[in-house]
């Protein structure tokens, strides 16, 4: 709006202000809807934000995940001793084999032998060490890592100073002032992460044994060591506790000389949670959807101007513009066509080695129009399936399958996902309109909404303008009165007498 001054009829007593706003009110109508439209046009493009969140999610995680034979693959393995644990992977052989655990993984470990300053008192972190009679300039090797750290000693070096030395050469390192004991340890077990002091100046032993580190001192040292896990014979080695042996790991947990037995077989309940999990997510997608699709209608509602909400409460905001938003993608025609392409990839059936299966054949369906609850009526239902209060009580086909037949399994689900998968990779491609991975005109969207803040501009012009020029008008009105008047008064005057 315009900056000129306006001010309301001082000589006409007339109510300059409201009239020049009922001059306007087309103009100021036409930004009033631009405004809304634009407002309605952004809550849609959030509206499909969200729901395009939900089904890219499907699509890029469980759905693509079902469509490769690998993600069948799920074995259980259990052990007949806790000392050691297995996670089986994709590679597990099915079948019962031995194992026996040789060692376990150590990491470096030195004590340090009980120390005294040169004047027997005790030692803390401030203490300097050559008050420990370590002579100044010794110089103190430590091999870590492939590499050889020196630790120079100066008259000022404290020990706490020079814990954090060894720290910065790769171990770990404490004093223990209660004690007066030097700890030092290996980050990480096995042999190729153990760490030896050796090297130095002509001063190191002398100065390792007035810490405490050597074993003439009295120093305990455990070396570090590799685990050793003989599996049906052949013996593997590994730095820490566990070992990645063809795609299963194996944990040592204790050590025990009972060999071990272990039976890996398919495990059909992690296949089964596969699936199900899979349907959890497509049954919330879709009922979204579908809520979303059969909204009710918010016909004769629109965004709230200011002066609107100046006179509403803000829950009665707050319900007017829900009562909206709930209803933005109502019967949208994209949002049809997607729930479209899904539904008729999951009920098409699947040809496998010259025979047709579908859903149903592994106790997978709709419920019935009539017992299908609101917006749920495209969600699916597993016979048997605890959780599901509508099919619970059937018999569990799916998982009869599974443990009888996981092959073809495999091959119908991998191939009802890969048909739903490349269904929506058709409507997320990109065009003119769209952007990737999108199933809706983000681009036709957003050009859109800024067309409209283009529009606004232009409209809130022309309504300032054509303010300023009412204004002015009465503004010449107002001079001109104000001039007659004064010229009246000063008539009046002439003919007044005392």
């Amino acid at each position: 709006m315009s900056d000129m001054m306006r001010l309301s009829g001082l000589s006409s007593g007339m109510d300059t202000e409201s009239i020049v706003s009922a001059l306007v009110s087309a103009k100021k109508t036409k930004v009033d809807e631009a405004k809304q439209a634009q407002t309605k046009l952004e809550w849609t493009q959030d509206a499909w934000k969200d729901m395009n969140s939900k089904i890219y999610g499907l699509y890029s995680g469980k759905l693509s995940n079902m469509r490769f034979s690998t993600a069948y693959n799920k074995k259980s393995t259990v052990t007949s001793n806790s000392a050691l644990s297995v996670v089986s992977g994709e590679g597990a052989v099915t079948g019962a084999y031995t194992a026996k655990i040789k060692s376990m993984a150590k990491a470096g470990y030195l004590t340090g032998a009980e120390i005294s300053a040169k004047d027997g008192g005790k030692i803390t972190g401030d203490t300097k060490l050559t008050e420990l009679g370590i002579l100044e300039g010794s110089t103190i090797g430590i091999q870590f890592g492939g590499k050889t750290t020196q630790i120079a000693i100066d008259d000022t070096m404290t020990m706490n100073q020079f814990v954090s030395k060894l720290r910065e050469a790769g171990v770990n390192a404490n004093f223990d002032e209660g004690n007066q004991r030097l700890f030092v340890s290996a980050k990480e077990t096995g042999e190729a992460n153990d760490f030896l002091f050796a090297g130095g100046g002509e001063n190191a032993t002398d100065a390792l044994n007035k810490l405490g580190l050597t074993a003439s001192s009295g120093a305990t040292r455990i070396k570090g060591s590799d685990a050793e896990l003989e599996l049906n014979g052949a013996t593997f080695k590994s730095s820490t506790n566990a070992f990645t042996i063809n795609g299963s790991t194996y944990t040592i947990n204790a050590m025990t000389d009972e060999e071990i037995s272990i039976t890996t077989q398919n495990d059909t309940s992690g296949i089964y949670d596969m699936i199900k999990n899979f349907f959890d997510e497509y049954n919330e997608t879709i009922n979204a959807m579908s809520s979303a699709y059969n909204a009710d209608s918010a016909k004769g509602y629109e965004p709230l101007t200011d002066e609107q909400m100046e006179v509403m409460t803000e829950k009665q905001i707050e319900d007017w513009e829900t009562k909206i938003k709930d209803s933005l993608l109502r019967k949208d025609s994209t949002l049809s066509s997607v729930m479209t392409t899904m539904r008729n990839a999951m009920s098409q059936g699947v040809e496998i080695d010259g025979e047709t299966y579908y859903l149903s054949d592994f106790g997978i369906g709709t419920a019935s129009y009539f017992e299908a609850e609101d917006n749920e009526k495209y969600a699916y239902h597993i016979d048997g399936n605890a959780d599901d209060s509508y099919s619970s009580g059937k018999t569990d086909k799916l998982k009869a399958a599974i443990a009888s037949d996981p092959e073809l399994v495999t091959k119908f689900f991998t191939k009802l996902s890969a048909n739903l998968y490349d269904g929506l990779t058709e409507k997320m491609s990109s065009s003119d309109y769209s952007s990737m991975y999108k199933v809706y005109n983000d681009k036709k969207m957003k050009s859109d909404y800024d067309n409209y803040e283009k529009e606004i501009k232009e409209l809130e012009k022309k309504l300032s303008a054509a303010e300023d020029r009412y204004y002015k008008k009465f503004s010449a009105m107002e001079t001109a009165l104000s001039k007659l008047n004064s010229s009246a008064n000063a008539i009046s005057g002439l003919f007044t007498t005392n």
